[in-house]
């Protein structure tokens, strides 16, 4: 499968759930429906979940070429298990998710998620709540620097924040270009750099907007709560602090997260592992899905096989 929203690591996640006829695999990021029609194909049953509402078309064209194997549910990912309950399915088999972005929200000026596009400052994948335009123009200076740094990895947060501030006093902001020109002009310009200014603070707002690394988490303790013993999870993940939430519930989930020190013993660890690991590390595109999709660059599957074992708690 080509083009502009050609699902990543594709073959590799099908292999790592498996999907066989009379499964049911939940699709917790459905998109354009790319790995919800593979699975299909292999004669599994599909509920995908997307809090979009734009990719309901999609989902129509996906239900009339499998008949009675496809259905939609509009929600993140914390509501995971009750769309699962809602089905009346017996028990889930898999789920994969695909974390981030997708292009084709980015291809969409209107959406406000790119730098590259004028559109109205938004960035809401469901359309409701408080919007990034909500965020630049009433946040103080503290808070946001803070989720530019720890969601954007933005050394020079503070400056930014102060630049956003010192604008916005004179006018708010309305559009993604006009904030990213702010962005721009506040770093000193692009100076040759390979990816723009604005980059770290567009992801920053957006994971805000949308709770990403909150629904993420809700999402990955939720399918623990839902996949039967022997059901399959594939995380597809793009940025390094997607994938460090990823690794860190798996590593703890399997078992093998470190012990403590000699002089800070950790209390006798006695809950039985709800996860094995189904690869060590993470798997990567190959040199032919480089060249044909460079968004596969950055992409990380991790994927895991549930056990008998009890839910572990949520940390708190």
């Amino acid at each position: 499968m080509s083009g502009p929203h050609a699902p990543v690591l594709l073959d590799e996640v099908i292999e790592a759930l498996a999907p066989k006829t009379g499964d049911v695999v939940i699709d917790a990021t459905f998109g354009a429906g790319g790995y919800t029609r593979a699975i299909l194909a292999t004669g599994a049953n599909v509920i995908a979940l997307d809090r979009d509402p734009t990719v309901q078309k999609h989902a129509d064209a996906v239900a009339n070429d499998y008949p009675g194997q496809f259905q939609l549910i509009r929600t993140p990912f914390s509501g995971l298990s009750d769309a699962f309950a809602e089905t009346g399915a017996a028990k889930l088999d898999g789920a994969v998710f695909d974390i981030g972005v997708s292009s084709m929200q980015l291809d969409e000026a209107e959406r406000g998620f790119s730098f590259m596009r004028d559109g109205p400052l938004d960035m809401r994948m469901a359309g409701e709540g408080e919007s990034a335009a909500d965020i630049v123009n009433t946040w103080d200076h503290g808070p946001l620097a803070h989720i530019l740094k720890l969601y954007g990895e933005e050394r020079q947060s503070g400056r930014i924040a102060t630049a956003i501030l010192r604008r916005r006093a004179e006018q708010p902001f309305t559009r993604t270009l006009d904030l990213a020109d702010v962005v721009e002009k506040a770093l000193g310009g692009r100076r040759g750099a390979p990816t723009h200014p604005a980059t770290r603070t567009f992801q920053a707002l957006r994971i805000a907007v949308n709770d990403e690394l909150g629904e993420l988490t809700a999402g990955l303790e939720a399918a623990e709560r839902t996949l039967a013993p022997g059901g399959r999870l594939a995380v597809v993940t793009f940025h390094s602090l997607e994938d460090r939430i990823v690794k860190a519930f798996l590593t703890e989930r399997s078992g093998n997260a470190p012990g403590g020190s000699r002089h800070a013993p950790v209390a006798v660890e006695t809950r039985k592992p709800s996860f094995t690991l189904q690869f060590k590390g993470a798997r990567e595109a190959g040199e032919a899905e480089l060249a044909a999709n460079p968004r596969s660059r950055s992409a990380k599957l991790r994927a895991a096989v549930r056990t008998d074992a009890p839910v572990w708690r949520a940390a708190a």
